[in-house]
C-alpha cells in the first residue's frame, strides 16, 4: 500500500486587513486566490480530510497528486473570500470550527477576530466544505483534566451536529498539541481522524489521529508555496518552527510533571491532617 506523502495546507484567517492577533497566520484574499490557482496549474487534486483518511483506511488509491486545503478556528473571511475561490476551481476543503468562537447562540466571546456565524457555516457545508471539530473554546487540550477534555470534545461535536444535522468525523487539535490521552479522547468522542501541525507532509504511517500539516502564513510567497505543494525543502522551510514546537513540548511535559507532583503533595498533606485529627 502506498505511503506517498500528501501536503495538508493549514490556513487560518483570509483577510485583507486582519487584526494583530491573527495577522501572522492570515493570508490576503489575493494570495489565497493565487495559491489555489497554482494548485490547479500544477495538476494537484484537492480532497477533504475525511476522503484522505477513508482512502488510506481502505487501501483504495487516492486521486492523482492529492492535496488538502484546511482552515482552523472559523474566521469570517473563509466564507467571504475563500469560498468564492474554492467554488470557482471546484475545490473541496475542510473547515475545523471552534464552536464557542462562532457568532450565534453558542458564542463564548473568545474569537480572535470577526468569526463565521452558523448560517455561513451551513453555506460552506452546502458548497462541499467538510466541517470538522476544533474543540469548543480552543484550549490546549493536553493541559486539561479528563472531565474538561471530554466536555470540550463533546460540546463541540454536539453543537456541530445540532447546527448542521451531521456529526463531524474529522478533528484538528487546537495549537496542534495532542498526547496519547488526547488522541484517545478524540477517538472516543467519535472522530475517525485528526490533524496535528508538525509542518511536514502527511503520510499514512503517521496514523489517522496524528496526520501532519504545513502552515500557510502571511509571509508565504509563491515560490515557497510551490515548494510546499511539491514537498521540496519542507524540512528546511520549517526548521525553526519544529525546534520551537519541540521546545514547547518539553516545557509542557515539565509543567505536567510539576502539576502531578503538586497534586500528590496536596493529597499527602490532606492525609496527614486527617490522621492527626483521628
Amino acid at each position: 500500500m502506498s505511503d506517498a506523502p500528501v501536503p495538508i495546507l493549514m490556513y487560518h484567517s483570509v483577510a485583507a486587513v486582519p487584526n494583530d492577533a491573527t495577522r501572522a497566520l492570515s493570508v490576503t484574499p489575493e494570495a489565497f486566490a493565487e495559491q489555489m490557482a497554482l494548485i490547479g496549474d500544477l495538476g494537484l487534486t484537492p480532497v477533504t480530510t475525511a476522503d484522505l483518511a477513508a482512502h488510506w483506511r481502505s487501501g483504495r488509491p487516492l486521486p492523482a497528486r492529492p492535496v488538502l486545503v484546511t482552515f482552523d478556528d472559523g474566521y469570517e473571511g473563509v466564507h467571504r473570500h475563500a469560498l468564492p475561490v474554492l467554488a470557482r476551481h471546484g475545490f473541496p476543503a475542510t473547515l475545523f470550527v471552534s464552536t464557542g468562537w462562532l457568532r450565534g447562540a453558542h458564542d463564548t466571546g473568545g474569537g480572535l477576530d470577526t468569526m463565521l456565524d452558523w448560517g455561513q457555516v451551513r453555506a460552506l457545508a452546502a458548497a462541499g466544505v467538510e466541517i470538522g471539530g476544533h474543540s469548543h473554546t480552543h484550549p490546549q487540550l493536553d493541559q486539561l483534566g479528563d472531565d474538561a477534555l471530554r466536555t470540550e470534545l463533546t460540546r463541540c461535536t454536539e453543537i456541530v451536529a445540532a447546527e448542521l444535522g451531521t456529526r463531524p468525523v474529522s478533528f484538528a487539535y487546537p495549537y496542534g498539541y495532542s498526547s496519547r490521552r488526547v488522541r484517545q479522547a478524540v477517538r472516543a468522542a467519535g472522530y475517525a481522524q485528526a490533524l496535528a501541525v508538525g509542518n511536514a507532509l502527511a503520510r499514512r504511517r503517521q496514523g489517522p489521529y496524528a496526520l501532519e500539516r504545513v502552515t500557510v502564513r502571511r509571509t508565504t510567497g509563491a515560490e515557497e508555496f510551490a515548494r510546499l505543494l511539491l514537498g521540496r525543502a519542507v524540512t528546511r522551510a520549517f526548521a525553526g518552527d519544529r525546534a520551537l514546537t519541540k521546545g514547547y513540548a518539553l516545557v509542557r511535559r515539565v509543567r505536567q510533571v510539576r502539576q502531578v507532583r503538586q497534586v500528590r503533595q496536596v493529597r499527602q498533606v490532606r492525609r496527614k491532617a486527617i490522621r492527626s485529627r483521628v
